[in-house]
């Protein structure tokens, strides 16, 4: 009786062993101090515990703290922790302090989970700032205490989406902004808050400088990347990461997003952002095109040759490719392969061919499209008496487009509209966006073929011609550099076929120009280049030609070609 009764004197003035559990929703809070409620910071919630556990005669022994931790789930680490050390630790641990119910729990289920563990533990939830206990009314004021506190955060995050939704659907820009850009804070004239997006001034010039270098089609991803590090454009550092030199993963994912476009992309549907576009939307689409044409990766070519990129095999339509033969006495010879056959991809029977043979066609093939300086005068005449003719039609077709134009984005806006109200389902939104994109886009690209003014279009046709006038002569002396320029402006494809003839597939601009006339100018280029011509009869043949085909005028696809495609310059 006397060890029972010294025993309870022991434990009444032993004090009570408590653990603290301290948690916080962001690294923010767990960095500050001070604040309301929801904000309690680490170091406030630790000093109220240790005034609560004081107050009840008890010590802190073990903290657990759970820093940017959501308290809708419990897989919490610190809070699992915590759990495993009050279970191996029963005989000892008397309390476990919280803040608040909410800092343990705000899901009604996970709060039932933890309670029971620790009334199977014999440990008391004590709360610095609520009364609860283990009474009745303790335990009621509990159970409606995480109630609320799980209705306060669902509520909270009904709210928080509902604004991102607004936002996002206004063209606002929900997230971190992307390279380029800078998030940041002003004050409107009635002193209140709020939050934009601005252009980097360090970076945007360099990320714009790269969708129109990468739109040309000269660059890859990896190599365009390297020129932009060397002319300083890095990423942005955060408080884990230095900012480094972009490098060809970073500048991927510039290339293929949107924003820089002016669209922000809101749950997969396209709205116009509020943000000032870097690039417009032409150049932002030629760079997809691009892209999506090299879906299957870029490289740089082990073997260079200025032609190399321009030939492809007749037979199977592969591109060739450089190998090299070393014969029995040690001379090492270059030829142009077909890769199809190289790799045994396609099943083609094209045999190689010496460069040097390839070489010598092509300058051939130039001297068959030399263009006389009169038959150039002829055709460059009547190109631009029938451009003039063609623009009273241009003009009744723009007023069609630009009411088509309209049409189209009243329809976008009431798609927006009926999928605001839910009576049309995501994917079909998606679906009809792309289409309307589309044709928006074409429309678009036609307004501004209209807008083109008549000098600009005359001035690219005589680039064009002055660049076929002489272009056998200019590429036989010219170096390999140029040599590549040449081959890239004037032709879309050079086919390589058997016994090692070469034929070409203009690009389009060239293909306007000669149409009407091509197979006479490389007729009369043969006869000439065998001494057996007669210029007079040519030019009579080539006039009727020219008149016949200009006749009615350009049609619009013709058009489209003079104004879009322009020459590069070598």
């Amino acid at each position: 009786m006397q060890n029972e009764f010294m025993q309870t004197i022991t434990n009444s003035m032993t004090p009570k062993f408590a653990v603290s559990y301290l948690r916080v929703s962001s690294r923010g809070q767990a960095e500050r101090g001070g604040g309301d409620d929801e904000g309690f910071s680490i170091p406030a919630q630790r000093e109220a515990n240790k005034k609560k556990a004081h107050a009840m005669g008890a010590i802190i022994g073990k903290e657990f703290v759970d820093r940017g931790a959501s308290a809708r789930s419990a897989d919490r680490p610190e809070l699992k922790e915590m759990l495993e050390y009050i279970k191996d630790n029963s005989d000892r641990v008397d309390y476990v302090i919280v803040h608040k119910v909410d800092r343990l729990a705000r899901n009604r289920g996970d709060d039932v989970d933890i309670s029971r563990a620790l009334r199977e533990a014999n440990v008391q939830l004590v709360s610095a700032s609520e009364s609860i206990d283990e009474t009745p009314a303790g335990m009621l004021l509990h159970g409606i205490m995480s109630s609320i506190a799980e209705f306060y955060s669902q509520n909270l995050a009904t709210e928080v989406k509902k604004g991102m939704d607004g936002k996002g659907m206004n063209g606002g820009t929900i997230c971190k902004a992307p390279l380029g850009y800078v998030n940041v804070r002003k004050t409107d004239e009635l002193g209140r808050e709020y939050r934009t997006v601005e252009l980097d001034e360090g970076r945007a010039p360099l990320i714009k400088r790269a969708f129109e270098e990468y739109a040309t089609g000269q660059w890859t991803v990896c190599a365009l990347a390297e020129q932009l590090a060397a002319q300083g454009l890095t990423t942005r550092p955060t408080p884990r990461i230095p900012s480094a030199q972009i490098d060809r993963g970073a500048l991927n994912k510039i290339l293929v997003n949107p924003y820089y476009k002016g669209t922000v992309v809101y749950k997969g549907v396209e709205y116009d952002g509020n943000h000032e576009p870097l690039v417009d939307k032409e150049i932002w689409q030629a760079v997809q095109d691009i892209l999506k044409s090299r879906i299957n990766g870029e490289r740089t070519r082990e073997h260079p040759h200025f032609l190399k990129g321009s030939l492809f095999c007749r037979k199977c339509g592969s591109r060739m490719i450089v190998t090299h033969s070393k014969s029995r006495s040690g001379v090492i010879y270059p030829y142009y392969v077909c890769s199809g056959r190289h790799s045994k991809r396609e099943d083609c029977d094209q045999k190689s061919v010496l460069i040097e043979e390839v070489e010598r066609r092509v300058e051939e093939m130039y001297e068959h499209y030399s263009l006389d300086p009169q038959v150039r005068t002829l055709l460059e005449e009547a190109m631009i008496e029938s451009i003039k003719r063609s623009e009273q039609q241009f003009e009744i077709e723009k007023v069609s487009l630009l009411r088509e134009k309209s049409k189209l984005e009243q329809k976008r806006r009431k798609l927006l509209e009926a999928h605001y109200d839910d009576a049309i389902p995501l994917e079909l939104l998606k679906s009809e966006q792309m289409q309307i994109t589309g044709s928006l886009a074409l429309i678009e690209q036609k307004l501004r073929i209209h807008s083109t003014e008549h000098e600009l279009v005359v001035g690219d046709l005589q680039k064009a011609l002055d660049s076929i006038e002489d272009c056998g002569r200019t590429y036989r002396l010219a170096d390999s550099h140029i040599k590549r320029l040449i081959n890239q402006a004037i032709c879309e494809k050079i086919w390589v076929e058997s016994g090692g003839k070469v034929s070409t597939e203009l690009n389009e601009l060239f293909k306007v120009v000669l149409q009407p006339i091509e197979d006479s100018v490389v007729a009369y280029n043969v006869a000439r280049l065998e001494g057996r011509y007669s210029l007079a009869d040519f030019l009579k043949k080539a006039s009727n030609h020219i008149s016949n085909f200009f006749g009615c005028g350009l049609n619009m696809r013709q058009v489209v070609d003079l104004c879009t495609v322009q020459p590069k310059n070598y």
